[in-house]
């Protein structure tokens, strides 16, 4: 991993510093969302699974009324009765958030008075099976709008969990490694030229020191010439 290309200078340092304190506390902050990003997906998987499960029994139940109803009844006869449905339903779209994610949340009106009012037939003509079809369906309906939500928030979530598991992995392996080589080596630097500075000062002692000597020798052979 090659180091930032900064100047090494103390103000480079510390800048850097400053930006290392940040980058581990948004790791650290980063890393918690994770966490419990996850442990809120692995919950709603769990309480997708079970739903899913009870609306496909439903589905299930549903199907079964209905092969029952055609086989009693004719396909004219069924067609006739179910082309004019009677009751309709307006679909209603919000949202909540979770851990900044906006998952949606749905609901529905039904569009007559009456909301079980839902046999668009008279019941001469048709079976049983036909309205326990059509009464399953209606009674289902809350539960797969529950399960489409869901299963919408779980990908939302996914996605969520996904994109900051990739900003942790960044800011562990190599934001932070990068700050942290930087600083070292500017630090090394430092020191090299703090070094540097102290040995050129000794020599430059050194030599004022030299001529102080010669120049008190001269002046001593002087006195006593």
């Amino acid at each position: 991993m090659e180091r930032l290309n900064v100047n090494p200078t103390r103000m480079n340092l510390t800048t850097l510093k400053k930006r290392l304190v940040t980058a581990r506390r948004g790791h650290k902050l980063m890393k918690d969302k994770r966490d419990q990003l996850m442990k809120g997906f692995l919950e709603l998987a769990k309480e997708n699974m079970k739903l899913r499960e009870e609306v496909e029994k439903q589905l299930s139940e549903v199907y079964d009324s209905f092969s029952v109803a055609s086989a009693v009844m004719s396909q004219e006869v069924m067609e006739e009765a179910l082309m004019f449905p009677k009751q309709g339903v307006d679909l209603e779209v919000g949202n909540k958030n979770i851990m900044s994610v906006n998952v949606p949340v749905f609901g529905y009106k039904t569009t007559a008075e009456d909301a079980s009012d839902i046999y668009p037939y008279g019941f001469a003509s048709t079976s049983g099976e036909l309205d326990s079809a059509v009464t399953g369906l209606a009674e289902v309906l809350p539960a797969m709008l529950e399960l489409a939500a869901k299963e919408k928030e779980a990908a939302m979530i996914a996605a969520e969990l996904e994109k900051t598991r990739r900003r942790v992995n960044a800011l562990e392996y190599v934001k932070i490694p990068q700050l942290e080589m930087t600083i070292k080596y500017i630090m090394m630097k430092l020191d090299e030229n703090e070094r540097g500075n102290q040995t050129r000062l000794m020599k430059v002692k050194d030599m004022i020191l030299k001529e102080a000597i010669e120049e008190r020798r001269e002046a001593d052979e002087a006195a006593c010439s």
